[in-house]
């Protein structure tokens, strides 16, 4: 079965490129493409896409205000936010409203369907300089006065190191541990948490100061 696409790229050129790229590819069904977020609540609900590939800045409404629309009434789909830049407090932003990660409009001919199926498998790919400033809002906030989801003393260390912006595969050699167990804590925090990504377990450990 395919994977479900939404385009939202107010560039004419790149958003073409990446409707050929979308209908080429086997592996993915292009479901619509829009050069603003205007209509996007409409345009999400009718296509209940899988993915969606999010540009942050686009004329009237932006990326980052489209992401928190859509997670008012979808928290399934995944939101990949497209930029030029790499280390911005845009993407922070973005991500902490509800996107999934981000890929560099740079990258996107190498890894937009690497990136879609770490998406879909629960990672979020973000840069170093993006997980630094989780970190560094994190490191800000007081201890948790109760652990109220009865995360395990493992657990937390798995979420902390997610928070990070560590892949499943590295947080298994720092623990030196299988990347099945890896997988196996995440899908236990996702439920006691009561969230589906790993981008949504990081926002709800930040802002209700989990770690």
């Amino acid at each position: 079965m395919k994977i479900g696409i939404l385009l939202f790229e107010d560039n004419n050129d790149l958003r073409e490129s990446l409707c050929n790229m979308i209908n080429f590819s086997k592996d993915l069904l292009l479901l619509g493409s829009y050069p603003d977020v205007s209509k996007v609540e409409h345009q999400v609900r009718e296509a209940n896409p899988d993915v969606i590939l999010m540009d942050i800045d686009m004329p009237g409404r932006n990326g980052i205000e489209a992401v928190k629309i859509i997670r008012r009434f979808n928290q399934k789909a995944q939101i990949m936010m497209l930029t030029v830049f790499d280390d911005n407090k845009h993407i922070y932003d973005a991500i902490c409203a509800g996107a999934s990660g981000y890929l560099l409009k740079k990258n996107i001919s190498d890894k937009l369907l690497t990136s879609i199926h770490e998406i879909l498998q629960g990672e979020a790919p973000m840069s170093p300089g993006i997980a630094r400033m989780i970190i560094q809002n994190l490191q800000q906030l007081p201890n948790a006065e109760e652990n109220k989801y009865n995360l395990t003393p493992r657990e937390k260390e798995i979420l902390l190191s997610l928070s990070q912006g560590n892949s499943f595969k590295m947080i298994a050699a720092q623990l030196y541990i299988s990347i099945d167990t890896i997988r196996t804590h995440s899908k236990n925090i996702y439920e006691k948490l009561q969230v589906h990504t790993q981008i949504e377990a990081v926002s709800k450990a930040i802002n209700e100061k989990l770690l």
